[in-house]
């Protein structure tokens, strides 16, 4: 622990106020102006595991929040899922979520054509690609193949980076500094170090250090001006190596900041050692954009004090940031504040030690910070702890949402700093943000007058985003534009629409469950169709590829191989269920000619007369029978909308005039269904007269109308609806959800009769508690003898994050 110079605590600091100026006025309105234009979210994936094996299925429960308070009515409603190849930085699958109340679900089936190694999982909406990818939900996992050898390749010989932070970013002559640094060795994990501060103009040793935790410290250093001074350091007993501290600067600010001993308070010291300007200095803290406190002080000769009472911040990471008295920013610093803000998750299973097939029967109870029942939605998983090898401490719900969501780069083992049981938590987690500062904007973009304006937008729903050109690639002006989203269970809706000036156009709240295909036509001011549409693609953001840490994954060999050959053996066995249910046939040589498939909506052989509507002639159709008119002999169709009459040459009785049979997919059906069936959906139309017509009796009377649609195709290739004016694309939309599945023993079935070692037991996504803040899942245990972890997450619709772990044996 630190200790400041006595002579500071005798300083006048009465000059310390927490007034208003105009400078504080503007910090405050200019931050949430910022906070209005660039609302933050959080989106975070609770995964069944980590590890997997090629043609396993990764399960996810997703959560979106506000980025401030984390309640979940974030302003987004759509979430992309993507899995990245760490080696090559591709991305092998996308799914798309709806997110209703801030939560989510789905899976991920892994190809097993995917190449062992490591993978990261990300999640974002469409506005958080306004900010860099540090924003993004981002989750490394390992994938393993069971026909390759689980083993980790070796470490790159590289030389140790160790870094230095001086507190509050400058390190400054004449003062009393705290430098705090961080070693990362090859695997990219901390690494623990000791060396010691050289002075190359006198040889004096001036400092010692050695890392606290997880290769991070500190060291006091008073440099002195016109001196150099070179770091020595090694690994703890390897090889010392010469590394340069931050270039010190002649005049400037030191600011110390207290976060651990005073429990009411946050202490913060500023030292200079330049005459006072007789101006006022600012500090401002925030948290996660949200102005807590703006305090000023006209400093002595050798500087001020200020403290903030922790009860007027919130939870999570406050920013403090000095501003000189020109309202430049000089010094930033991080701190926690816990104010223990979470949910209380008890998690009782039945027993200690459960047999092997027997059901585990858990008890789940949660509760606020008053101890008062919680009424929400969790997410469990439980899984083989020897087949689903962790790092110890991984990261939570609680620790994304109050820390790693809001510092940037890889944060080793966040679970550690909100564990009760860790004395030293508090001193760490000091420790970490004084090596692993971030901020999400830049003072200088925030105090600008005007703001840019954000260059993506929020999703309710799905967005289509395109041009439409003339032949000689110019504006067209306002163009009407017409869309058809044709879903998958038949349903059909129509939108309109138009371009901007420049031909620009962009439909927001599209709603559609997976691939869909939509149909946009556009017609310019004059009715002319001659124009080209095109239609901007998704693309997920860009992919930053990073150095994969040396064994990302924690296994014994010995737990690496059982899993794997565990893994193989299982899928074995799924590939011969797999092939007992299908028909194996000798070779057939076949040698008589291919005949044409018949259509089975037709009952009759050639038709008298065929139309193939092309998009040219539906564009300006209304009706089936727009289509019709005029374009087959001996078909006369009168009248309009829905009074019209058709009539087929010769079909004509004493009674007057006789409609033909109609039919849609070859099955009968009156004029008004035909009336409202979509012209885009058309793919032929028949017509059958006299002789032809007989095979339907006498309902054929006046001939048959027969209309076959795309939808009752199976085999309609949609890419040749192409033409000028029209596009036709397929788009992805909600990925659909799937139940996990979970075998049940207390039954004979004969799939039971199978070995169950799967590693993934049980997987909930959706476990509510009633009002007493309870709820009961029970599920059977597999064949192994284990030990089985059962992990428990959950949000508030206020922002309360919450987690819990259990453990219980298997023999």
């Amino acid at each position: 622990m630190f200790r400041l110079p006595r002579l500071f605590f005798l300083l006048c600091l009465f000059g310390f106020t927490w007034l208003t100026d105009d400078f504080s006025k503007t910090v405050q309105e200019r931050l949430l102006a910022y906070q209005q234009l660039y609302p933050a979210e959080k989106a975070y994936l609770h995964l069944d595991k980590v590890t997997y094996t090629a043609g396993d299925t990764l399960w996810f429960r997703a959560y979106l929040a506000e980025g401030t308070l984390h309640a979940v009515d974030s302003i987004s409603k759509v979430l992309y899922i993507d899995l990245v190849e760490k080696q090559s930085g591709q991305v092998v699958a996308l799914r798309q979520l709806r997110m209703e109340e801030g939560a989510g679900r789905g899976d991920i089936t892994l190809a097993d054509t995917l190449r062992s190694g490591g993978y990261t999982i990300r999640a974002y909406t469409n506005w958080m690609r306004n900010f860099p990818e540090e924003f993004f939900f981002q989750k490394d996992i390992q994938l393993f193949r069971t026909d390759q050898p689980g083993t980790s390749p070796p470490p790159a010989a590289t030389a140790l980076d160790l870094q230095f932070f001086p507190e509050g970013g400058e390190l400054v002559a004449g003062l009393n500094n705290r430098v705090a640094f961080k070693a990362v060795g090859a695997s990219g994990l901390g690494a623990e170090v000791e060396g010691f501060i050289l002075n190359e103009s006198t040889r004096d040793t001036v400092a010692g250090f050695q890392s606290l935790h997880l290769g991070m410290g500190y060291f006091a250093l008073k440099p002195q001006a016109g001196q150099r001074y070179t770091v020595m350091a090694r690994p703890v007993g390897g090889t010392y190596a010469r590394y340069a501290l931050p270039a010190i600067k002649p005049e400037g600010y030191v600011m110390m900041v207290d976060n651990v001993t005073n429990k009411a308070n946050i202490r913060v010291f500023v030292f200079q050692n330049q005459a006072p300007s007789g101006g006022e200095m600012t500090l401002v803290a925030h948290t996660r954009g949200a102005v807590a406190a703006v305090a000023k002080s006209k400093p002595s000769q050798q500087g001020f004090t200020m403290s903030i009472p922790r009860k007027d911040l919130l939870e999570g990471i406050t920013h403090l940031t000095l501003f000189d008295d020109k309202n430049r920013p000089v010094c930033e610093r991080l701190v926690f504040i816990d104010h223990g803000r979470r949910l209380t998750i008890e998690l009782k299973p039945n027993k200690a030690i459960y047999q092997t097939r027997e059901r585990t029967e858990l008890e789940i109870t949660v509760t606020d910070t008053a101890g008062l029942p919680v009424e929400t939605t969790l997410s469990l998983s439980a899984t083989d702890l020897h087949q689903t090898a962790e790092r110890p401490n991984g990261g939570t719900l609680v620790s994304y949402l109050l820390l790693t969501s809001d510092l940037a780069g890889y944060v080793e083992q966040p679970g550690a700093y909100f564990d009760p049981t860790n004395r030293n938590a508090s001193v760490n987690l000091d420790l970490l943000l004084m090596t692993q500062g971030w901020r999400r904007f830049r003072w200088e973009e925030v105090l600008q007058e005007n703001l840019p304006p954000p260059t993506r937008f929020v999703e309710q729903g799905f967005t289509i985003t395109g041009q439409v050109l003339r032949p000689n690639k110019k504006s067209p002006g306002v163009v009407n534009l017409t869309l058809m989203v044709m879903g998958r269970d038949s349903s059909q809706s129509f939108l309109t629409t138009e371009t901007t000036e420049t031909g620009a156009f962009r439909v927001y709240d599209l709603d559609f469950q997976d691939t869909t295909r939509v149909l946009v036509q556009a017609v310019n001011q004059k009715g002319n169709r001659n124009l080209s549409l095109q239609i901007d693609p998704f693309s997920t953001p860009r992919v930053t590829v990073t150095k994969v840490p040396f064994n990302p994954i924690s296994f014994e060999a010995a737990e690496l191989e059982a899993y794997l050959k565990r893994a193989k053996e299982y899928q074995e066995i799924e590939r011969q269920i797999r092939e007992s249910r299908e028909r194996l046939l000798k070779e057939v040589v076949i040698k008589a000619r291919r005949t044409q498939e018949r259509d089975s909506r037709k009952l009759y052989g050639q038709a008298d007369a065929t139309i193939k509507p092309t998009l040219a002639m539906v564009s300006g159709a209304m009706t089936v029978f727009d289509l019709i008119q005029g374009r087959v002999a001996g078909v006369n169709i009168t009248g309009s909308g829905m009074n019209v009459t058709v009539q087929i040459r010769g079909s004509a009785n004493f009674s007057g005039v006789v409609e033909p049979l109609f039919l849609l997919d070859g099955i009968p059906t009156d004029k008004n269904m035909m009336y409202n069936v979509s012209v885009y959906d058309v793919e032929s139309i028949d017509v059958l007269k006299g002789a032809s017509a007989a095979i339907y009796g006498s309902r054929a009377g006046g001939g048959v109308i027969s209309v076959l649609t795309k939808r009752g195709n199976d085999r309609y290739d949609w890419a040749q609806d192409e033409a000028e004016g029209v596009r036709l694309v397929k788009m992805a939309g909600y990925s659909p959800e799937r139940e996990f599945y979970a075998p049940r023993y207390d039954v004979s079935r004969p799939e039971n009769v199978r070995p169950d070692y799967r590693s993934t037991l049980h997987w909930a996504p959706m476990v509510k508690t009633d009002k007493q803040g309870k709820a009961r899942v029970s599920y059977f245990n597999t064949d192994a003898s284990t030990q089985v972890g059962v992990r428990v997450e959950g949000l508030t619709w206020s922002g309360l994050p919450g987690s819990a772990e259990v453990k219980y044996e298997v023999r």
